[in-house]
């Protein structure tokens, strides 16, 4: 039987938490397992909807993200976070919660941020136009002891994607490609 653990994704916006996420979760299913993501955007549309952008509405946000990851995680399914998830402390309150998780630090500049980002968000951000704009005007706090950090600065998306399947495979979360099952 498989055992469920939570991948939880962090970083700025933009920084390949939602790529990178789809790419382990397509991978891990390729090799038998069950997988669901819980992506921000769509949490937002969906599980908190009517939440703002405080400091209070953001964590619970997060914390509505950690709890749906604690059940599935004990119930054997391999649950993927990928929001900004800003706040060190209420990423802490999860991983107190849900136990088997492993935090993802999807590390990116402002600067190469704002040169890719094609909606402009960052630009105007800088300029003062968007409040509470994480990063920016509002905080982010960096993990300070990642399980794995991947840089989508200086990494390619398939250096990344490895880095973050030979830390589970390494740590024995999922089964290694061609290994028997035992």
């Amino acid at each position: 039987m498989q055992k469920g653990f939570t991948l939880w994704f962090t970083g700025l916006s933009g920084a390949g938490k939602s790529t990178l996420a789809g790419q382990v979760a397509e991978e891990l299913r390729r090799r038998g397992l069950k997988v669901e993501i819980l992506d921000g955007d769509e949490v937002r549309t969906n599980l908190s909807k009517g939440l703002g952008f405080s400091k209070e509405d953001r964590d619970t946000n997060i914390k509505r993200i950690g709890y749906v990851c604690k059940l599935l995680s004990r119930n054997g399914v391999v649950a993927i976070s990928a929001a900004i998830s800003p706040y060190r402390d209420i990423r802490d309150y999860n991983r107190q919660q849900i136990g088997d998780f492993i935090e993802v630090y999807v590390k990116c500049s402002i600067e190469e941020l704002t040169r890719r980002d094609v909606k402009g968000l960052y630009k105007k951000a800088l300029a003062g136009e968007l409040p509470n704009f994480t990063g920016v005007s509002d905080p982010y706090e960096p993990p300070l002891t990642p399980e794995i950090t991947v840089d989508s600065e200086r990494q390619r998306e398939p250096e990344s994607l490895r880095a973050i399947l030979e830390y589970l495979e390494r740590e024995s979360w999922v089964p290694v490609v061609g290994t028997p099952a035992r």
